[in-house]
């Protein structure tokens, strides 16, 4: 496309591109932005260097006009978006790229990997954490996922209010707190459980978190609690029905008198699984394949299309795809989210080539789109730093109606409305 355009002088018309899903994944009430922060350092460093050039050229991909255009390619536009931990519904402009042509086009495959992962994760992240409710959720899945992609998981949980991973990549490249457990390994290294125990305690101290269901539930905490005593800080179980074997390992704790002592549950736990153990007696759950992989959503199936273009007059004009499934909205999109009198959301409003007029009831409507990128320079990093981006995850929560947080399916708890349209 880029060569192309390039030869017939298409290049260098002015045009919008926009990020958006057509739909949410099936049943799922909303979004969460993530990845914003990553993408804004890499669109700073996207850049051709002398070997890349050398193996286009070597292998024939593009011309030798394309070639010298890479070489100097820095991005020179601008870029608006929401801000990172925000939540967001079908047709949301959750970014929306203003530059010529060959310098929007050719970020299209970094933005929508980055995005698309993130928000997979920071959108199933988001269901596990409301199901937890004040219980701490352990991002534990580095192990089910690529070893770059389980730094961002990471990342994305923590936004979406995970209260630490095992990955310490995460916490030395994003400060994610980091934790972490033994594993069997370690039990079955040893001559038998009390041994191991005994290592486990004197390397790290009481207030470690041992694994009781090597062998036997019920010899582990027994074993457990003699080894480290009444201050055993916590108990991990990886296995069975957790729902009942939790409360018999708080019943037996308590019994022993460790009635401080904290019960970590584990075993392929999704947003279902921590809502069913909501009345057990669980102190904080170790989610690993199913945040990683999206809980069955491992994508956004976010797009990246071009909807306004400068004609031969030098105007803006919106153009739209009108394939038979695949229909978008022309026009470059402004957002405002309608908040109530109690300042919970009632509408996502889409302005085409202006911004929705405020109703001037409830308390306000918020606009959704920040500055990120002006003239090629980054100017939004402070909206999508970990820190404001939780805080922000946090907020938008908060703003959402009853229905966004049921787990059973159902339409987006929020009504994407156009309030304009060009034809």
């Amino acid at each position: 496309m880029l060569q192309a355009a390039l030869r017939s002088g298409a290049a260098s018309r002015r045009c919008v591109f926009e990020v958006f899903a057509r739909r949410l994944p099936d049943g799922r009430r909303y979004g969460v932005v993530a990845g914003t922060g990553r993408l804004l350092d890499a669109i700073e460093s996207f850049r051709f260097d002398e070997a890349e050039i050398a193996d286009l050229r070597s292998r024939g991909v593009v011309d030798e006009a394309t070639l010298d255009f890479l070489t100097g390619y820095r991005f020179d536009g601008d870029v608006w978006g929401y801000a990172e931990g925000d939540a967001y519904f079908p047709y949301s402009p959750i970014l929306v790229v203003e530059a010529d042509f060959a310098h929007g086009v050719i970020l299209e495959t970094v933005i929508l990997s980055i995005l698309n992962h993130d928000s997979a994760i920071a959108s199933a992240a988001s269901r596990m954490t409301g199901a937890a409710g004040t219980r701490p959720c352990i991002e534990m899945g580095s192990r089910r996922t690529h070893e770059e992609a389980a730094v961002a998981a990471a990342r994305a949980a923590y936004i979406a209010g995970f209260a630490s991973t095992s990955n310490l990549e995460a916490g030395r490249r994003h400060g994610v707190p980091t934790v972490g457990t033994s594993a069997h390994a370690f039990t079955l290294l040893h001559d038998d459980e009390r041994t191991a125990f005994q290592a486990q305690v004197d390397a790290l101290g009481a207030s470690t978190t041992l694994l009781v269901d090597t062998y036997d539930v019920t010899e582990g905490v027994r074993t457990a609690v003699e080894v480290a005593g009444t201050g055993l800080g916590g108990v991990r179980l990886d296995s069975g029905d957790l729902v009942v074997q939790a409360q018999e390992v708080r019943d037996q704790l308590d019994s022993l008198g460790a009635t401080s002592t904290r019960i970590t549950v584990t075993s392929d736990l999704d947003e279902y699984a921590i809502a069913a153990l909501a009345a057990a007696p669980v102190d904080g759950y170790g989610v690993g394949t199913r945040v990683v992989t999206g809980s069955g959503h491992p994508t956004a199936s976010m797009v990246y299309k071009l909807v306004a273009r400068e004609d031969d007059s030098g105007e803006m004009i919106g153009v739209v795809k009108k394939s038979k499934d695949k229909q978008s909205v022309g026009g470059r999109k402004y957002a405002l989210r309608r908040l109530d009198a109690h300042g919970i959301a009632s509408a996502e409003l889409i302005g085409v080539d202006e911004l929705p007029e405020d109703d001037g009831e409830g308390v306000g409507d918020r606009e959704l789109l920040v500055p990120l990128v002006r003239d090629g320079v980054v100017v939004g990093r402070e909206t999508c730093t970990v820190a404001a981006a939780r805080e922000r995850h946090e907020a938008s929560m908060a703003e959402l109606p009853r229905s966004a947080h049921q787990l059973s399916a159902g339409r987006p708890a929020v009504e994407t409305v156009f309030v304009t349209e060009t034809p």
